[in-house]
């Protein structure tokens, strides 16, 4: 579980060891949601606190391990400044925070989570490749980025909150901010995080980087990118949703209807 690099064959990329991996998170991910769907705004609140304080112990205790196999100067490898890394700070707005703080978490969570999730888990290139299947790091991977996806569906199957297209502000800043800190420890440390700086062969990054030429542009391409797309496919995705719920069951979107307006009336009278 805590072997050292190189001490086993890595597991590798579309292999037995990945498929298992993903399908056990697959199997995690509906468990959760059958038992946590009908939960109350209340109740989900403190799912998403729980959650998030378990994940930050465990993000902790693999960073100490991965500055004990390489060293402090290799940030690539453990500094939590990657696009996935939005479930730690989202985690915490959305737990702690309050008002515009707290609808940064929850959006981010609702929207760019998922898509992080479901990409590491299909493409899973920072860890499969280096360590066997059930090792720590491969395990921690897969409850990370499955964690990701649990929230995102949990916090939009029970509209914890309602996305609205100006939303992608919340989203953005938030990516925004993450990707200037790593702008500066990539340039202290020649580091590549949120992969801005440099080429990342073999990936999808690799398209943007040969179209750009590297350099600035690129690193403003994939900044912006990461800005935008995640949100705006999971805000339509989600509207669609609804829309063909909605036409299953119109009683539904009835009922959405007037409770939204008793709510416009209660506030009206406040």
């Amino acid at each position: 579980m805590f072997s050292n690099m190189g001490e086993y064959e890595p597991c590798g990329i579309f292999t037995i060891g990945h498929f298992i991996l993903f399908a056990l998170t697959l199997v995690g991910i509906f468990i959760a949601l059958k038992f946590s769907v009908k939960k109350s705004k209340e109740e989900i609140h403190k799912i998403i606190k729980y959650i998030t304080i378990i994940i930050c112990i465990l993000e902790v205790i693999k960073i100490v391990f991965n500055i004990r196999q390489n060293s402090f100067s290799a940030v690539n490898t453990y500094v939590p400044l990657y696009y996935c890394s939005i479930l730690l700070y989202a985690g915490l707005l959305s737990s702690f925070a309050k008002g515009t703080l707290k609808r940064v978490g929850d959006v981010s969570l609702a929207t760019g989570s998922i898509i992080g999730g479901i990409v590491f888990m299909i493409y899973p290139s920072t860890s499969l490749p280096i360590y066997p299947a059930f090792h720590f790091l491969s395990i921690h991977s897969f409850l990370f980025h499955g964690t990701m996806v649990y929230l995102g569906i949990l916090i939009n199957k029970t509209r914890y909150i309602e996305l609205e297209r100006k939303d992608i502000k919340y989203f953005a800043s938030l990516v925004a901010g993450m990707s200037i800190m790593a702008l500066v420890v990539n340039k202290l440390f020649e580091g590549n995080l949120m992969f801005i700086s440099y080429n990342f062969p073999g990936t999808l990054i690799e398209i943007v980087y040969k179209l750009t030429n590297g350099g600035f542009l690129f690193t403003a391409v994939m900044i912006l990118l990461q800005m935008t797309i995640p949100f705006y496919i999971i805000y339509y995705a989600v509207k669609l949703v609804h829309k063909f719920k909605n036409k299953e069951r119109p009683e539904l979107e009835s009922a959405n209807t007037n409770k939204n307006e008793t709510q416009e009336k209660c506030e009206v009278k406040i």
